[in-house]
């Protein structure tokens, strides 16, 4: 298929970017311990974040690369293991800030949840456990539960609880569309579109 060859294609550029990071061994568990740290910087720029978050994950282990959007196709992005370290490539060009923490997180947990490097790729069952984990590990599910049985999704009532959860707005209106509380065309203004630099 034409479009295996161009994921094909997309996973080689990640590979060679990936080889110019020099990281430190593979460490799932000093990914956990910085975990909580990485969500805090949903609220910071990319100019900000970018830095600290490609040398946080090289002390993991990982190597993080931005790739241009692959043409004609909904990758968001992938992560695979080459040699010893794992690569985590992100398509990154006009991306929601959202969709980028949530792609972001999704990766992160497929290596959390050890899916990365098993034989015969991911299943469609990893890949709904990575969405789970990444949805929940952003907005923690009990505070949504409670957020949503308010139903108050006010542009005020949204920053609210965003601040108290120490988590973007824009993130917090995401979950919300994606789960049909509000209609994909509300609350757009509260999200921060990021232009990073491949």
């Amino acid at each position: 298929e034409k479009s295996d060859f161009a994921l094909l294609a997309w996973a080689q550029e990640a590979k060679i970017k990936a080889r110019n990071i020099r990281t430190a061994p593979i460490n799932v568990k000093g990914l956990i311990d910085v975990i909580p740290e990485i969500r805090k910087m949903t609220v910071q720029k990319p100019k900000e974040f970018c830095p600290k978050l490609k040398e946080m994950l090289t002390e993991c282990g990982i190597a993080l690369v931005f790739l241009p959007h692959l043409k004609g196709s909904f990758l968001q992005g992938a992560s695979f293991v080459d040699g010893n370290k794992i690569v985590v490539g992100l398509t990154a060009r006009g991306k929601d800030a959202d969709k980028f923490w949530f792609s972001l997180f999704h990766e992160l947990g497929h290596i959390i949840l050890g899916h990365v490097g098993k034989n015969g790729g991911t299943t469609e069952q990893d890949e709904q456990d990575a969405d789970v984990w990444s949805r929940d590990e952003l907005i923690p599910l009990e505070a949504f539960k409670m957020f949503k049985e308010k139903q108050n999704f006010s542009v005020a009532s949204v920053k609210r609880f965003a601040k108290e959860n120490k988590i973007a707005p824009g993130i917090v209106v995401g979950r919300l569309q994606n789960e049909g509380c509000i209609e994909y065309n509300m609350l757009n203004e509260l999200k921060e579109h990021y232009v990073i630099t491949v």
